[in-house]
């Protein structure tokens, strides 16, 4: 409960220092500061499951998202600012996430349920990832680079939204990282979060609110990006 009423404090409080602490017994492992005015704070938690992190979101204005990931990516909670919301992962996915299969494989399949707390109706996501055999080392991080591809689906079997994007993903941190992402709609209208700086503990700028990049031109957006 302490982890949870520290998420919905952050993602509620209006004004924000340069920096944050994680909640009572977890600890910081990375900031990533992004392009498109976006930076990133990770944290583990004592008492989780192993491979459990933690991702907090900022744009300019503060924190938009806090998202629970397991070990293989698996989105198990998220918390979202605007609106206020939360939601949980259905367990056992039809086709869990997997970045066991990913990095053995080079192609990995999904097909799982988000649940909102709130009273809304639960959303299905079907898509994949592809390694396309390449590497960029950005900021001296080596970065394996993704397509990816994924409809949103609603109980009826609609289709709400179809999204897709090329990203990059860390064998080391087994975590994704954003890249380009665009709606299969509008191909052209591309949206540009890839990596610039990676900040580890005792490093200027580590577990930042404040984003760096792209803050001036832009303004931050999340929509069709994992």
């Amino acid at each position: 409960m302490i982890r949870v009423a520290f998420i919905l404090a952050l993602l509620g409080a209006p004004v924000f220092a340069q920096s944050f602490q994680p909640p009572q017994g977890c600890t910081g492992t990375l900031t990533v500061q992004y392009r498109a005015c976006i930076v990133s704070n990770v944290w583990t938690c004592a008492g989780d499951a192993e491979g459990d992190q933690w991702i907090a979101v900022f744009s300019q204005m503060g924190p938009f998202q806090v998202r629970k990931v397991d070990r293989e990516f698996q989105w198990l909670e998220t918390y979202y600012a605007m609106p206020p919301r939360t939601e949980t992962m259905v367990l056992p996915a039809p086709d869990p996430e997997s970045l066991t299969v990913l990095f053995g494989e080079g192609y990995d399949t999904y097909d799982f349920t988000t649940v909102p707390s709130i009273n809304a109706a639960p959303e299905r996501y079907v898509g994949y990832d592809r390694l396309t055999g390449e590497t960029t080392v950005i900021d001296g991080e080596p970065l394996l680079n993704t397509e990816y591809a994924y409809d949103q689906i609603d109980p009826q079997g609609n289709i709400i939204s179809s999204n897709a994007g090329r990203q990059y993903v860390s064998e080391r941190h087994r975590l994704f990282f954003f890249g380009t992402s665009w709606s299969t709609d509008a191909p052209d209208e591309q949206f540009d979060a890839s990596p610039v700086e990676f900040i580890y503990p005792g490093e200027a700028g580590f577990f930042t609110d404040q984003p760096k990049y792209g803050c001036g031109t832009i303004m931050s957006s999340y929509e069709a990006t994992r």
